[in-house]
């Protein structure tokens, strides 16, 4: 790890304060030795520690990075015409390199905010003018978001370097993947001691939020094929339901009628989300929406699209989800009429409150519209299947997915419960445990589209190659702009490579399998698929 990268640097931390506004701080550099004075300098360091998640503009973690390695390292979404990034390319094509910038700038992103978490928790820790309740809750509220950062990158990297004190890092080698889940479940168990009341923001860490998290952490933990999660593959299925059931018998949280509502603006920090990364256009954008929307209503292709209209037209027309995630035609209002697109737009970033404010220019690309960590369908997904992994498709089991595929077929301008086109029932029922699970990973597959989930998913279920060659369209099916996701998806794909630069800069680490000229299945048995 390059030793800048743990620099404690504040650069225009965002203040998070009770109401939703956020406020800029211009701080351009901190000296921790002498700066932990007050709560307000504590509560500046941690906002920045929520800074970091969107930082760098277009590499930004929660900015692009997100979707960029999750959904464009997929079947259903590519680099368009417009993309004059080979960084993007790469990652479009399953050609990535150790050398590419997201992977470069996810490196030291993670680990900047992990480091800024670590002073924050060591000079809490030692501050003499807070009470101890106020200590516990300054030093696991850094948790949660210590604990947030390494399940990123032992997803993205595998077993990375544990840090937990600033200036630890230098020179650190690879934990194990084991090693780093317990250190995720221990940083997230402690901020679930923070109070109901910690906060009114869904962007801030919260008790609940923290239980959210790790039902997810667990459910994953149970399908890595690492010796504990092997070992202890039920338990994990168990503690995941029992996460889950903690979010959900809070009664905190509850589905959207209106599908699309989750991603509107005037609509943030609602009853659907957990978790959220948030954004302002004029301070923090999400700048997934400028490259899936920056061309507005015209067929020249955005730096990031579908690979067909195939998952359009395939979805059910009475499934809101079709029309909450994708733009086959919309509206528009210099025309005062429907434009249809060749190749459907990702509707989830395109800010309908807004696109026709002339007065607001880059509105309608969705900069303002928060990033969505974790949402209480989601939890409802969890659950479902941790159940059937561990017990088959038991009545909790139906009854969590029933709940999501029902507001899938409700009609909110209607009041209307409808039911799948082709006849079949709405509510699942008398499924054996492979069919359930089929089932669960299509509900996965329609509720998440660009939302960062599709590649991690792929990867825990183990099924990554065989699914981008099986689903990927072919050159004669693909709309526009071709790829080569079939000729090139191999299992090294199950892992990002470690960026070139720190391999150099720290001999202890190695890279990841198959990105220095290995063939065969290395490390991936037939279990990886």
């Amino acid at each position: 790890m390059k030793k800048y990268y743990f620099n404690y640097i504040l650069a225009a931390a965002l203040t998070l304060s009770s109401c939703a506004d956020l406020e800029q701080s211009s701080i351009s550099s901190i000296d921790k030795d002498n700066f932990y004075q007050s709560k307000e300098d504590i509560e500046t360091a941690i906002n920045g520690v929520y800074q970091e998640f969107t930082v760098d503009g277009f590499y930004g973690m929660f900015n692009n990075q997100s979707v960029y390695f999750n959904d464009l390292q997929t079947d259903y979404a590519k680099a368009g015409a417009q993309t004059n990034s080979a960084h993007i390319r790469e990652l479009s094509n399953f050609a990535i390199q150790p050398t590419n910038l997201f992977v470069s700038y996810a490196w030291e992103e993670h680990y900047t905010a992990i480091n800024r978490a670590n002073v924050v928790i060591d000079k809490v820790t030692d501050a003499s003018f807070l009470d101890e309740q106020s200590k516990q809750n300054y030093i696991n509220e850094a948790r949660f978001l210590r604990g947030f950062t390494y399940f990123n990158l032992v997803r993205y990297f595998g077993g990375v370097p544990i840090v937990l004190h600033d200036g630890d890092g230098e020179g650190a080698p690879r934990n194990t993947i084991d090693e780093v889940y317990h250190q995720i479940v221990e940083d997230f168990t402690a901020a679930e001691n923070l109070p109901a009341d910690y906060t009114t923001l869904d962007s801030k860490a919260n008790s609940l939020a923290a239980s959210a998290i790790l039902s997810k952490v667990y459910l994953t933990w149970a399908q890595t094929l690492t010796e504990e999660g092997k070992a202890n593959q039920a338990q994990f299925y168990q503690k995941a339901i029992q996460y889950a059931d903690k979010v959900i018998n809070s009664k905190k949280y509850h589905l959207l009628d209106k599908f699309i509502d989750i991603w509107s603006v005037d609509k943030k920090h609602g009853p659907e989300h957990i978790f959220t990364i948030e954004h302002d256009r004029t301070i923090n954008g999400n700048v997934s929406g400028h490259c899936t929307f920056a061309t507005n209503w015209d067929n020249a292709e955005p730096v990031l699209l579908a690979t067909s209209d195939k998952y359009y037209e395939q979805t059910d027309p009475r499934d809101q989800r079709r029309d909450g995630s994708w733009a086959k035609k919309l509206y528009n209002p210099n025309t005062g009429e429907d434009f249809v697109f060749t190749i459907p737009r990702f509707r989830k970033y395109i800010d309908s409150l807004n696109y026709a404010n002339t007065a607001s220019p880059g509105n309608s690309a969705g900069q303002s519209i928060n990033t969505a960590i974790i949402r209480y369908a989601e939890i409802l997904l969890i659950k479902a299947e941790a159940e059937n992994e561990l017990n088959g498709p038991t009545a909790a089991a139906y009854d969590a997915i029933n709940q999501v595929r029902r507001r899938a077929y409700w009609s909110p301008y209607d009041n209307v419960q409808n039911t799948p086109s082709d006849g079949s029932a709405l509510e699942l029922s008398g499924l054996s445990q492979a069919e359930f699970r089929e089932r669960l990973r299509e509900e996965r597959r329609l509720e998440f589209v660009l939302e960062g989930q599709r590649w991690f998913d792929l990867i825990r279920w183990h099924i990554l190659v065989k699914y981008v060659k099986a689903n990927t369209p072919s050159d004669a099916e693909t709309l526009g702009t071709k790829t080569t996701k079939i000729q090139n998806v191999s299992k090294k794909n199950y892992l990002l490579p470690l960026p070139l630069e720190q391999l150099i800069l720290n001999p202890s680490l190695e890279q990841n399998w198959g990105y220095s000229g290995e063939t065969g299945d290395g490390p991936y048995g037939p279990e990886y698929e």
